[in-house]
């Protein structure tokens, strides 16, 4: 069996099997590595099979109120990480990757490195966090200081960095912002380091502040990033500004949260009150 097998085999999931586009993808990714692993007869040939469909959805979207309730029922230590999600329109990864020098007071920005696609940009830091912030990086700081009293205090860098900078992943600038809580090991370098915290910590928080919230939407970290947009545009501001906040590539990607976004229709007059 070869190319003509395979993309009736892949055909036939779609049209038959009604699997998702995931799944028809996972089924031909198997394939190819049986064929190039096991078999050693990797197939050259473009694999042209009639592809399933992968539904577009819209993004679950808090109101302000709902936002607001979700705070309130979280720890002091992680709804400043949540706030400034929100605030800025963060990934959880992107917030979690945060270190020392991503915050700009003076500017009120904050700079995402490397992000999706391998971008960067800066994005909203707004003033009311700015106290909120500033103290809990003290904190930060008396951590970093006992680690590097203790025989610790390096933190993981880009490969690049290490190589160029050797001194650097010890400095209080390249620290993580939100730190774990224990050492762990490099296993690029064999140090031991101290990492960022993990996601799992926050999506526990949010699980149990949704329930006391008595939120009933399905939701995930996202929707902070989902409900910042949406509710910049609620407030007038320009597409093409929120998808730069957003490090969108193209509008297009943007414009979904604009079917998600309240609009307010009590200005609009229906055609019949305009007939004579």
């Amino acid at each position: 069996m070869g190319k003509p097998e395979i993309e009736r085999f892949l055909s036939h999931l779609a049209m038959n099997r009604d699997v998702s586009a995931s799944t028809q993808n996972q089924a031909l990714n198997a394939i190819l590595f049986l064929y190039k692993e096991v078999l050693k007869s990797p197939i050259e040939a473009d694999i042209r099979a009639l592809r399933a469909t992968r539904p577009k959805r819209l993004p679950t979207v808090l109101s302000k109120q709902e936002i607001a309730s979700l705070f309130e029922h979280m720890p002091v230590k992680h709804k400043l990480m949540f706030r400034l999600m929100y605030a800025g329109g963060l990934r959880v990864a992107e917030l979690l990757q945060l270190r020392v020098h991503d915050f700009d007071f003076n500017q009120q920005q904050l700079y995402i490195r490397n992000s999706k696609g391998g971008k960067d940009r800066t994005t909203l830091f707004p003033i009311l966090l700015h106290e909120e912030v500033r103290a809990h990086l003290d904190k930060v700081k008396q951590l970093h200081e006992s680690d590097l009293a203790n025989g610790y205090g390096e933190t993981v860098l880009p490969p690049a960095l290490t190589r160029k900078y050797p001194n650097a992943a010890k400095t209080w600038g390249w620290q993580f912002a939100f730190p774990s809580t224990t050492i762990c090991r490099d296993p690029r370098s064999g140090h031991l380091v101290r990492y960022h915290l993990h996601e799992t910590a926050l999506r526990k928080v949010l699980k149990h502040a949704k329930q006391n919230a008595g939120i009933n939407k399905h939701i995930s970290s996202h929707v902070f990033r989902h409900s910042f947009a949406t509710h910049l545009l609620e407030d007038g501001v320009n597409i093409r500004q929120v998808q730069t906040l957003l490090g969108h590539k193209d509008v297009k990607t943007t414009e979904v949260y604009t079917h998600v976004m309240n609009k307010n229709i009590s200005g609009i007059k229906s055609p019949l009150e305009t007939l004579g």
